[in-house]
């Protein structure tokens, strides 16, 4: 395979010829997909940002969507992906900042191709909004700790080999100094793992127990108390990767409000009307600034802005998915779907009316909710002044529980 300069002098014409002389050497076609993408994170095409060696080329990360329209202009479409969200998305950002060069070379291949899939063990009963609230309890026993609790709200929980784990190690400090981060072995002894069955009558998430579970020190990222700051460079990755992914004109769930509009007359009326040019407008505007935010996600890491695109997607869900249903009448109303599975992702515009409006319920929910999310944009978008907070300097096991 030819070799071309690596670092800061590879530029966007150099990687589409790295990426053609992979696909001669590897054809997408014949070789198993796997093998396919282990060979590929070993040519550094993987997240060409990261080290060499790490999947990366030490390339500018603006030079990565080169190299995906590459793979895929060449024939490469990647199949089955979905239960790599939480991977790809928000563990590999978090592994690359904190880890050690021991768990990079661990996880980030095996997380990359498929072969491990990861959760995230963040939300529980009694902090979900408030994270820093968490409970979960990890005691230090020499070099592993012991860890206890209750985490919810977990995508994947049941298929996962490993997850991230944010738990409380000092309660005698305020709430966001206490808590350490951890990669968490979903298959130590004592690990419980419940399906959680939602309105729409499927079970994405789970309630996962911890008792006594054992995680070495070596599965620790980042320093003792600091997993509060490892945990931001997470979130501010999840929320781009629920809601900053590129869509076409018209794409998502205004694309199929407004095919109803176009081919159902017998539905039109002008109060629904306004509705719908409101919300294409908003989708479209919403898209625009998705696009924005890539481009400035391109030349460093996600921040504060993520939140918006977020927010964003979820108000426009359940927005559209309401109008969807008010243009249906009675006949959006009706919902059979109820057998129980377990998906590994949701796909909107694949289901029924009845499955857009209750499955968008959760958006408001799921990866930081509208009221925190309000809160970031506010303060950390616009300056506007922070809400006062009266337990910013109270140890958390004094604070009401």
């Amino acid at each position: 395979m030819t070799t071309a300069p690596a670092g800061a002098s590879l530029d966007a014409s150099a990687l589409r010829q790295r990426v053609a002389d992979f696909v001669a050497e590897y054809d997408p076609e014949t070789t198993d997909q796997r093998d396919f993408l282990a060979a590929r994170f070993d040519a550094g095409l993987a997240w060409v940002h990261f080290p060499e060696g790490e999947g990366g080329l030490g390339a500018p990360r603006a030079l990565q969507p080169v190299v995906d329209e590459e793979f895929e202009r060449l024939g490469y479409t990647p199949v089955g992906r979905e239960g790599l969200v939480i991977g790809l998305g928000m563990a590999a950002p978090t592994i690359l900042a904190f880890g050690t060069p021991e768990q990079r070379a661990r996880y980030l291949k095996p997380l990359y191709t498929g072969e491990e899939i990861w959760c995230q063990l963040f939300s529980e009963p009694g902090a979900g909004s408030d994270l820093a609230a968490l409970g979960t309890r990890a005691v230090r026993e020499g070099d592993a700790w012991t860890v206890s609790g209750q985490k919810v709200w977990t995508s994947l929980a049941h298929r996962a080999r490993f997850a991230i784990l944010v738990a409380r190690t000092d309660p005698d400090v305020p709430k966001h100094k206490g808590i350490t981060y951890f990669i968490c072995d979903m298959s130590a002894e004592g690990v419980d793992v419940r399906a959680l069955r939602q309105i729409t009558g499927e079970a994405e998430f789970n309630e996962v127990y911890l008792n006594d579970v054992r995680i070495p020190d070596s599965q620790r990222l980042g320093g003792e108390g600091e997993g509060w700051r490892v945990a931001q460079t997470t979130l501010m990755n999840e929320r781009v990767s629920i809601g900053g992914h590129p869509e076409p004109r018209e794409g998502g769930l205004i694309s199929l409000v407004s095919q109803l509009w176009r081919e159902r007359p017998d539905l039109r009326t002008p109060g629904l009307h306004d509705q719908l040019l409101r919300l294409w407008v908003d989708a479209e505007a919403a898209r625009l600034t998705k696009e924005r935010l890539r481009q400035q996600l391109a030349i460093g890491q996600p921040g504060p802005e993520g939140s918006a695109a977020k927010y964003s997607f979820s108000r426009l869900n359940q927005e559209i998915s309401g109008l969807e249903l008010e243009m249906l009448g009675a006949e959006g109303m009706t919902y059979d779907d109820w057998t129980f599975r377990r998906p590994e992702g949701v796909e909107f515009t694949k289901r029924s009316p009845g499955f857009h409006y209750l499955r968008s319920k959760g958006n408001s929910i799921e990866g930081g909710t509208t009221e925190i999310l309000r809160n970031i944009i506010a303060e950390r978008v616009l300056g506007l002044p922070s809400e006062p907070r009266t337990d910013k300097d109270v140890a958390w096991k004094d604070l009401p529980k």
